[in-house]
Order: C-alpha cells, then structure tokens, then sequence
C-alpha cells in the first residue's frame, strides 16, 4: 500500500497521561523547603522518571531548580534544551575518551566514580565536575581507601556526593554513612557537598549539607513519614472505554477465565494494559474511576486492555475516559510494586500533557 502524501496525523491517542504542573512546582519548593540552608536540585534521570523531561524540566527550573542529575550520556541532549550544560550531571561518569569529549563539549559535568574514571577525565583536559564517592551502599562511588589518592587534588569539584542506601527506614546504616562520608569530605576539597535524597531530606539537618537531590518525591512519592502530607501527587492517567457489554451470571472475563460474574452486570474495556504500566499486579486490587465512582479492575490485565466493571456507572459511554487514581503510596501497598516503578513503568503510548 503507498501512503497518501503527506500522511495524515494520527487520531488522539486512547491514553492520557494528565501531569499536575503546579503540583510538580509545589513539591520541588516544599523540598527545597525542607532541605533547610541546602539548595535542592532535581533527579530527571529515566525521562524525569518517566513523566517526560520536556514537561518537567521547565517546570522544575521555573519553580527555582538549577542543578539536575540524569545517569545515562543518552539523557543528556533533551535536558540541554531547557537549561545550560553547567546546570546538568551525569551520575554515571566518564568511562571512555568519547564520552569525556561529549562532556567537554556541551559543559555537562561527569560525576566521576573511580580512579579509572578520574583518569579518563584528566586525561581528556580535565574541568569542572562532580566526585562520587561510596558510603556504603557499594554500587558507583570512589572507594574509601582512595581517597586521599594524588589524583584528586587534580580535579576542581564542584559538588562531593554520596548516596544513602536505607534513608527510607530508621537503621544504623543511616548514621554509619553520614559519619563515613564526613571522614571522606573532609580529605577531599569540593565547593558543595551533597549526600541526601529524597528520603534523606526527612532525615533532618545533619544529612542536607549544601546540596540535596531529591527524585521521586518530586513527582509525587512519599518514601518516608517525614515527608507524609507534605507531598502532592502529579500524575494522573487517563484511558478510554472501548467497549461495553452485558455479562450474565456465570460469564468468565479475560485470560485463564481468572473472574466469574456473580451476576448480571455491565462491564467496560478499557484501552490500558501491562504494556502502558498497568501489571498484572492490579488484578482484583485496584479500580478505575469515572465521576467520582469506582470501577473495580476484573480478571487479569492484558497488554492492550483491562476490563472494569461498570455497574455503578450506567451513563458510561465508549469513548468516555475514565481516570486510574494513581497516588503512590496508596498504589504501592495495593499492587507491592515500589513508587519508583509505579512512575517509571508509564508506557510511551500515553499522550503526556500538563494539566
């Protein structure tokens, strides 16, 4: 078949991803806030969690953000359309002469994580960057034992930064890292330092520093009490009915026939499925709603579709949206998927607009 030139635009999308604006903003300045004489920055890593670095970004830097962290060197180009290199780093550091270039480049600071790293840089001709040194959660970060390393007093830091493993839970190690990170802070010179995240912002003073680098409460996580009532939930999905139909008692719904009608009822497809973020984890633990109603989730979650029951809503159209609550503590102790996955599983198939 030859397509008709120019091809025309596709019909709206069945999927809406509805992104509360002024929610977004709130939150980065109750952060900012709360994060005392710190500055906080912004973690837009994964697309800004998920929700779009073009819709985010901009609102993040007009509500006062101006340092934001991504982790892959692919993340890098969308951010720098909305704000300057200088303003961007990348948590993954420099692992090669390409990407030291590329930093070089467009301004954009490497957070830089071992001697090999430190390596690369300087041998690229060095320049502002940030240091990522290990407190104990033993992923990316300078090992203690190199931090007194010659190599260090080559590299003007611009931020010292480490990562709390458990700020989400009151343990030990909470203490034991800040303790660490002050030994390793005070060996190494750096303009700012920066240990919390969102969750170690609760944490109180002692763990803000200079610099604090909250992520998922931006978007509306609560990951810790302190934090609770304080947060304002930004997303909202959007899906429309499909279909409806009449079931009889005794009538079976989706795949391996996993819910029988008890009754006559009226039920709903709905153009939302494990492909666009709504796992099987839902199945029999969440509802959807339509003018204030909810519409329990029957049987399994399919790629494309889900099937609600419609019963308490007898005006429900095809065509009409019905709305997925989507406030993350509560959807995570519904489905045991984490806030972080409940944001960044959000399927490309949702039309993402600020609202």
């Amino acid at each position: 078949m030859i397509l008709p030139d120019p091809v025309p635009l596709p019909p709206p999308p069945t999927l809406r991803l509805r992104l509360d604006r002024a929610a977004l903003m709130a939150n980065w300045r109750t952060l900012d806030r709360l994060s005392g004489a710190a500055a906080a920055g912004a973690a837009v890593k994964a697309d800004a969690y998920g929700l779009g670095v073009d819709l985010v970004v901009p609102a993040l830097a007009e509500a006062g953000a101006r340092q934001f962290y991504v982790a892959h060197w692919s993340e890098v180009a969308p951010v720098l359309r909305h704000v300057p290199g200088a303003a961007v780093a990348v948590l993954h550091g420099v692992n090669n002469a390409a990407e030291a270039a590329y930093a070089r480049a467009t301004g954009v600071r490497p957070v830089l994580n071992s001697l090999h790293q430190i390596g690369c840089w300087l041998e690229a001709g060095g320049g502002p960057c940030q240091l990522m040194v290990d407190s104990g959660i033993n992923r990316l970060g300078l090992e203690p034992a190199h931090c007194g390393d010659p190599l260090l007093h080559k590299l003007p830091i611009e931020a010292l930064l480490s990562h709390l493993a458990s700020a989400d839970e009151d343990t030990p190690q909470n203490g034991a890292q800040l303790a660490l990170f002050r030994q390793m802070a005070a060996q190494i010179p750096a303009a700012r330092r920066s240990l919390a995240n969102s969750a170690g912002i609760g944490l109180g003073r002692d763990y803000q520093f200079d610099l604090t680098r909250p992520g998922l409460a931006l978007y509306g996580g609560v990951p810790c009490a302190a934090l609770a009532g304080q947060i304002a939930p930004v997303v909202h999905p959007e899906a429309m009915v499909l279909q409806l139909r009449d079931l009889g008692a005794g009538d079976r719904v989706g795949y391996n026939a996993m819910w029988t009608a008890p009754r006559a009822m009226r039920v709903a497809t709905v153009s939302l499925g494990y492909a666009d973020g709504l796992l099987r984890a839902w199945a029999g633990k969440g509802a959807l709603q339509h003018d204030g109603h909810d519409l329990p989730i029957l049987g399994r979650v399919s790629m494309d579709m889900v099937v609600v029951d419609a019963s308490a809503v007898p005006g429900l159209r095809e065509g009409d949206f019905l709305t997925l609550p989507y406030d993350l503590p509560t959807s995570c102790a519904a489905t045991g998927l984490s806030q972080y996955e409940l944001l960044t599983l959000l399927g490309r198939r949702f039309d993402r607009v600020l609202g």
